[in-house]
């Protein structure tokens, strides 16, 4: 179908303030039907806030929003989905006790004379399910499916409603490639039936695949509006954060080649159904990368590095082989390991406690005075060591709630929560899921940093780029086995996807 000339959905003007700053300045946004404009910009620039406003959630201070020909100063959530806008968040809006069935369904179930029709349901999630060619029983609880599985009912639920606009906020981070590329082709579906797609995304690969036109937002305002065509990814990168990129390639090593000493290495280990037979191993001064889609085995490798899951064939050992592997966390800290788990906000962060308790709260032990009494000062102290090494975007008061941070910089907390317990060896799990451009760069810096001054590092990746930007060497994993070790010249994007499966 033809690229509608009107949009479907305009904003124009929109401002918004919080707590009396001023978040969005003025900004328009067009959603035009059979298009996908790419939504981008670093954690708190505006986008999330300017597609919640187009689609009820919050009220705009100024400004207006103009569906089907029609001008509205503010919408509900319920008005702006009557109006075929529907939105799908990074954080889940499933109902996790409830069936897959139930949660497509839900928010418009159908009825007769007050009772539900449970066969209608049904047939609902079924036909959605398969027309998103994906193999989930509409009868599963959605708390028991996987990360990746739970974002696809999200998405069906928002297509069951046969949304006109469909704002997708990050929706391929907790995917496999599988799922990802089902989700492109229904994309693309949706697009030539006429429907007006906006895409948030950090994934700028994503972005010349899959979008017509490029809208980038920088501290509120619009820095960037263009056809895909003709911007390439430094254009875009600089429009996010307002200086010079650097061109995407290879770290440069920091090994030493004197101390090869492996810090964590796995010996034809496995345990239960999720892995087998794996041989890995990190060494200090280096990055490794465990590269695996979801569903691999690669997660659950990490998991086992810190306690979360134990080894039931093979070995694991820690250090130059005299401590064996850890049987919980607790253990896994006092053999000196760090781990960031992928959900940073369920798993990792406390999210109502302040940034300073964030980063302490592993080096109690150490920072205790006479062994039990841990003071506010103390914990400050340990924060601010750390908020401008690693570029902490907050307002420096170590009381800030860790929950008002942008993702990016919750990140950089859990980061330095372990440069703060001095671990010998860091297992990250997704590191930069849902972060930024200009975060990532210092992510990335602070993990090459580590290695250089002797820490074993771990990154456990779903993200090929993130693989090839950051690592020294890195192991492919796929169904449940390592497939390929790749080092120096020999990591390359082709090769990561293609020994992958992608």
């Amino acid at each position: 179908m033809a690229q509608s000339p009107e949009p479907i959905l305009a904003a124009r003007g929109v401002r918004k303030s919080f707590g009396g700053v001023e978040v969005l300045h003025g900004v328009d946004l067009d959603a035009t039907g059979g298009s996908v404009l790419a939504l981008l910009g670093e954690n708190g620039a505006g986008k999330s806030t300017l597609v919640k406003i187009a689609s009820g959630v919050y009220t705009a201070d100024a400004g207006t929003i103009r569906i089907g020909g029609n001008e509205y100063a503010s919408l509900t959530s319920r008005e702006a989905r009557e109006l075929g806008v529907a939105i799908i968040s990074q954080e889940f809006q499933d109902a996790a006790t409830l069936s897959v069935a139930e949660n497509i369904s839900m928010g418009s179930l159908p009825a007769s004379r007050g009772f539900v029709r449970w066969a209608e349901v049904r047939r609902r999630a079924v036909a959605i399910l398969e027309a998103l060619e994906v193999d989930i029983d509409p009868d599963r609880t959605v708390g028991d499916l996987r990360l990746g599985e739970r974002q696809i009912i999200e998405i069906a639920r928002a297509l069951s409603r046969e949304a006109r606009v469909l704002i997708l906020d990050e929706p391929t981070a907790a995917l496999s490639f599988h799922e990802a590329e089902v989700l492109f082709d229904f994309v693309r579906r949706l697009r030539a039936e006429g429907a007006a797609l906006v895409y948030i995304t950090h994934r700028l690969d994503e972005v010349e695949r899959i979008s017509d036109r490029v809208q980038v937002l920088r501290d509120g305002s619009t820095a960037l509006v263009a056809p895909t065509s003709e911007v390439d990814r430094r254009a875009m990168v600089e429009a996010m954060i307002g200086r010079r990129a650097s061109a995407l390639g290879r770290p440069a090593a920091v090994g030493n080649g004197e101390d090869d000493r492996p810090v964590l290495q796995w010996t034809d280990a496995g345990s239960s159904d999720y892995f087998d037979d794996v041989n890995l191993k990190v060494g200090a001064h280096e990055v490794v990368a465990l590269y695996g889609k979801l569903g691999s085995g690669a997660s659950e490798v990490a998991e086992t590095a810190f306690g979360l899951r134990g080894v039931d064939r093979g070995a694991l050992q820690v250090g130059a082989g005299d401590a064996d592997a850890p049987e919980h966390p607790i253990g896994a800290v006092n053999t000196g390991i760090g781990y960031l788990p992928a959900e940073r906000k369920t798993a990792g962060g406390f999210m109502v406690r302040p940034v300073a308790e964030n980063v302490a709260v592993a080096s109690w032990q150490r920072l205790a005075r006479y062994g039990f009494w841990i003071r506010k000062a103390t914990e400050a102290e340990a924060y601010n060591r750390w908020h401008e090494k690693l570029s902490i975007r907050s307002r420096n008061d170590p009381q800030q709630i860790m929950g008002t941070l942008s993702g990016g910089n919750q990140q950089k907390v859990l980061l330095a929560r372990w440069l703060e317990n001095r671990c010998d060896v860091l297992v990250l799990v997704e590191p930069t899921r849902g972060v930024d451009v200009g975060a990532r760069e210092d992510i990335y810096g602070a993990l090459r940093e580590l290695a250089s001054s002797g820490v074993g590092v771990l990154v456990v990746t779903s993200d090929y780029e993130e693989a090839f930007q950051v690592a020294d060497r890195v192991y492919v994993m796929t169904k449940g086995a390592i497939v390929a070790e790749l080092e120096g010249d020999e990591i390359t994007t082709p090769a990561l996807l293609e020994l992958a499966g992608g």
